[in-house]
């Protein structure tokens, strides 16, 4: 891995924040290193709050949007809210659908399925909807590429309403609103809004004036949580107040539906990781492996019987989930092994037989093991679709744009994307993508950065230092979990691997041969264990977390890479 020690900031704002705030200077460093300056800043920071909302109606087409519901509420129209299949599209959906239905009843939800019809807005879902006599689809997570398919809708006499967070194409579709922070002409004061994020402002100018409270939409707020761990937007900003006050939601009022899914884990208070490692891949299982409708299902379900047999019915879904991505997995690196691709800068596999609903879980496995831009590939029909998944600082969406020749459709952000192109389109596509990462990607983006936010002695490392870290939460893009580089380090004489296989490492390290020293766990770095044993003097970076052990709770370093 490639270390890089964060820019020193400006002294001068180092000290005055510490003064202001009368913290340690290096939770002052910290603060300055996210543009946390002033001491307003820094109440904002540490005490998110749902009044510093932007007014929803900033954002372009909100009022149109507002207005074309309230007019069809009050004509007793039949509305379709339609999304995406992943956590992002199924959270929006739930969260649309069961205020709607708080206000009125002509409600029904739509989830395309993944193998039959594809990512996005589909015509078969636009018949259903006209067979159904709806005139007005609510489309969430998905639609701003979609300008044939709301053309055959209004066709057809429906009306869409557009809550996208995905980047526009040259042109916006011709709906009733199109409601998306990234249009060139949106100037919505903050632009990494997920999905479900989008469907909540939504929801804001429906429910509220301009300065009044948004108290009853308070307990909507863990979805929209759940979607921006899950889609991994920036955690700054909004998202920021959102995802605190979700979370704490999650945490004290948790929906129906989480409550089943939590009994199956088994965990008190969860962070935003946790969010992301435990229920949204469960609610993504459902997409993957069976129907997102059913994570709808779950996340709207009022009768705690019923929501623990739909939480029953998704943990076997995961279950197998977690199964066929491991196969597939080890087939598409046998797959590059046999091919000798290990040399090129890109992965680009494919297998007809792959699982459609695994391969965005595959793409990011592949990247893990090789560090560099890749595809897989599986058959869809009569064409092949395939996910994407980049490397830290390379815009994989622009250089599938450099590739459209040979692709039939894509869309996506810069660091994940989906696309399908023609069977015969395979190969040169294939050396088309090598082609343009090579000629564009910086080369040192192919090694992993660890970055690292300050050098940190043991003796700063305090209940109250720790204390204050805590309150950085939530972490996510933008405002990650402070790493810390410590040097002069060894082994207290305990070091050892554990785990299956002797996969991970576990020891304790002294400062400076400063006693007690520290307890460190590090995930994945059992073939370090013979480093920390040598007895050398040693560097390593880290974050901090409490390990709770035999009803004690002490401080550890969760070890990240060490030399």
């Amino acid at each position: 891995m490639r270390w890089t020690l964060q820019p020193t900031p400006p002294q001068e704002k180092v000290q005055q924040l510490s003064a202001a705030l009368q913290v340690d200077k290096i939770i002052a460093k910290l603060l300055v290193q996210r543009g946390i300056e002033t001491y307003d800043q820094a109440k904002k920071f540490f005490r998110p709050n749902l009044a510093d909302l932007h007014d929803p109606y900033l954002m372009q087409d909100m009022d149109k949007a507002v207005a074309r519901i309230q007019k069809a509420m009050k004509n007793g129209e039949h509305i379709m809210v339609y999304g995406d299949y992943d956590v992002d599209g199924t959270t929006s959906v739930a969260l649309v659908s069961s205020y709607l239905k708080t206000k009125y009843q002509k409600v029904t939800t739509y989830i395309p399925d993944r193998y039959d019809e594809g990512y996005g807005i589909s015509y078969k879902g636009i018949d259903v909807a006209h067979d159904k006599n709806i005139t007005l689809i609510i489309a969430l997570d998905c639609g701003i590429k979609a300008i044939e398919k709301v053309a055959y809708a209004t066709q057809k006499g429906i009306d869409f309403i557009i809550c996208d967070h995905h980047r526009p194409g040259v042109t916006i579709p011709e709906a009733s609103a199109v409601l998306d922070p990234k249009r060139a002409d949106c100037n919505y004061p903050y632009k990494e809004l997920c999905g479900c994020g989008v469907g909540f402002k939504l929801l804001q100018a429906l429910e509220t004036k301009p300065g009044e409270s948004i108290a009853n939409l308070v307990p909507y707020l863990d979805l929209v949580a759940t979607a921006i761990g899950a889609d991994i937007v920036p955690i700054t900003g909004e998202n920021r107040i959102l995802a605190y006050h979700g979370l704490h939601v999650i945490n004290t009022k948790p929906r129906t539906g989480f409550k089943a899914i939590l009994e199956h884990v088994q965990k008190e208070t969860l962070t935003i990781t946790d969010v992301v490692f435990i229920i949204a891949p469960r609610i993504n299982a459902a997409g993957r492996m069976k129907h997102g409708i059913h994570a709808v299902e779950l996340l709207t379900e009022m009768d705690k019987e019923t929501a623990q047999q739909f939480a029953t019915s998704i943990e076997t879904h995961n279950s197998n989930r977690k199964e066929t991505d491991k196969t597939i997995t080890s087939e598409a690196l046998t797959q590059i092994q046999t091919n000798n691709e290990e040399e090129r800068l890109t992965t680009v596999v494919y297998d007809e037989k792959w699982h459609k609903g695994v391969i965005g879980i595959v793409a990011s496995r592949l990247t893990e093991t090789y560090y560099r831009p890749t595809l897989v590939f599986t058959k869809s029909g009569d064409k092949l679709a395939a996910s994407a998944r980049s490397v830290k600082g390379f815009d994989v969406y622009n250089a599938l744009e450099a590739c459209t020749e040979h692709i039939e459709q894509f869309g996506g952000h810069k660091y994940a994307a989906g696309l399908t192109l023609l069977e015969e389109e395979y190969e040169a596509f294939k050396n088309k993508f090598e082609e343009v990462v090579t000629n564009t990607i910086d080369k040192q983006l192919l090694t992993p950065e660890l970055k690292i936010d300050t050098e940190l002695d043991f003796e700063a490392i305090t209940p109250k230092f720790f204390r204050i870290l805590k309150q950085f939460a939530p972490f996510g893009p933008c405002n990650m979990s402070p790493v810390f580089l410590s040097k002069n380090l060894t082994d207290s004489g305990y070091g050892k691997c554990v785990g299956s296989e002797d996969k991970h490492l576990k020891c304790k390290f002294l400062q400076n041969d400063q006693k007690p020293g520290i307890d460190a766990i590090g995930f994945n770095l059992g073939n370090r264990c013979d480093l920390v044993t040598s007895g050398q003097s040693l560097q390593a970076v880290y974050s901090l977390n409490e390990n709770q052990w035999n009803g004690k709770t002490s401080l550890q370093l969760m070890l990240k890479d060490i030399k």
